[in-house]
């Protein structure tokens, strides 16, 4: 009887179906590409502003969270981004770093930011950005978060 089951189990495992190799043609994520998207939204600030930039770059259901208030979600977020004056101000920031997801659709940067007034004071921090692939092959962030205060 032992035989039999051995036997038995040796057919069975021996003609169940290969698996199958990964499509090779099938691109990797790569962070750059995102780290890249995130570049592009600095310049964009830097160019025509903090404001415009952001309401370029966000998902319609992107939260915003800034110290001392709840967070801004969706259309409160869009009202908030609206009312931001950044004619004295000017925002650029650069990534360090971030990571993408295998399935390539979502992802996030970090890094420091720097503010600048009128009067050439400045404020850097850090900040987070959480990326999402829209079906357009697009980038929008869907969650904005940062810190006031690097000390150089």
């Amino acid at each position: 009887m032992r035989i039999f089951i051995s036997v038995f189990l040796v057919l069975l495992f021996s003609c169940s179906e290969p698996e199958k190799q990964v499509e090779e043609s099938t691109p990797k994520p790569s962070v750059y590409e995102l780290q890249a998207v995130d570049a592009e939204f600095s310049e964009y600030s830097k160019k025509y502003g903090f404001r415009k930039a952001f309401m370029e770059y966000i998902d319609e259901d992107g939260i915003i969270l800034r110290d001392n208030n709840y967070p801004f979600k969706g259309a409160r977020a869009i009202e908030y981004l609206v009312g931001l004056n950044d004619s004295s101000v000017s925002m650029t920031w650069e990534s360090q770093g971030g990571d993408i997801a295998s399935s390539g659709d979502l992802g996030y940067t970090f890094g420091i930011y720097e503010m600048r007034d009128k009067n050439e004071q400045v404020e850097k921090g850090t900040y987070l950005l959480i990326w999402k692939k829209k079906k357009d092959g697009t980038w929008k962030f869907v969650l904005d978060s940062n810190n006031q205060g690097i000390t150089e």
